[in-house]
This record gives C-alpha cells, structure tokens and sequence, in this order.
C-alpha cells in the first residue's frame, strides 16, 4: 500500500489561493510522485477563488480567521470544513503545509492583534487543528521540507 501524503493544492498547482493563483512547487509535486497525494485548501470551497483575504486576529487570547476587507469572523466555517476534511481523509503519513498562510501555516503564519499589528509567527486554523488530529504524523511546510 503507498504512503499518504497531505499537501495544500496550492503547492501542487491548484488555483486555490485568495488571488487566484497558485504557489505550484514542482520539488515538492515531483518528490511526492510515488505516494497517494491529497490535495487540501479549506478556503477555496468555501469562499470560491479569487475571494477576500483573510488573517489570524488574535482576540481576547483566542486566534480568529477574519476577512481583511468586511472583517467577518469565519472561523467556524473554517473550523467545519477542516474537520469535515479529516472525516473522510482520518489517515495519512505526512502532511506539507503552505508557509504563513492563514489557513496551512505551520508556525510561519502571522498572529495579528485586532489593529493588525503583528505580534507573533503561530499556526494557521488548519495547521493547528491537523496538530490535534493528527497527533502523531510529522508536519512540515515547504520551507523545511527538503
């Protein structure tokens, strides 16, 4: 059986990003080549692409995911679709997360206080509920893959 590898679709050429584009990392695509690869963006089917940005709004000591634009809480659709990804996808080898991003990041992504200053690099929404979920598998984003 092939080992099972979790990547944001945007390093693997997916259209997913909020500008509509991608980050493709062909290192990343072509070192993966013999594992099942599932591809994971929470926000694409959600919020469509292109869509608004979002950031991690600390609030009263709790990380939010608010839009940058309107500023709406939608962390709990979030929230959802990263637990429904984890119903149907419960096993895996490794995940490989996009760096500071609001959703993947994986330590990288900047922590915002509620005037958007930065306070500190943490975890995206997704990044810190695969932590939780996936207790046991190894995490890495594209920056310290290789």
């Amino acid at each position: 059986m092939c080992k099972k590898v979790i990547i944001s679709a945007c390093l693997l050429g997916h259209l997913c990003r909020y500008d509509g584009k991608t980050k493709k990392t062909t290192e990343i695509v072509e070192a993966f080549k013999d594992f099942e690869i599932i591809p994971f963006c929470p926000e694409a089917p959600i919020f469509g692409t292109p869509r608004e940005r979002i950031s991690v709004i600390n609030i009263d000591g709790k990380n939010r995911i608010i839009t940058d634009e309107t500023n709406k809480d939608v962390t709990k659709l979030l929230e959802d679709e990263i637990y429904s990804f984890i119903k149907k996808y419960p096993n895996t080898d490794l995940i490989v997360l996009k760096a500071r991003s609001p959703s993947c990041g994986f330590k990288t992504t900047p922590i915002l206080n509620e005037n958007r200053e930065k306070l500190y690099d943490g975890d995206g929404i997704a990044a810190e509920i695969f932590i939780k979920k996936y207790p046991d598998i190894e995490i890495k984003s594209e920056l310290n893959l290789f």
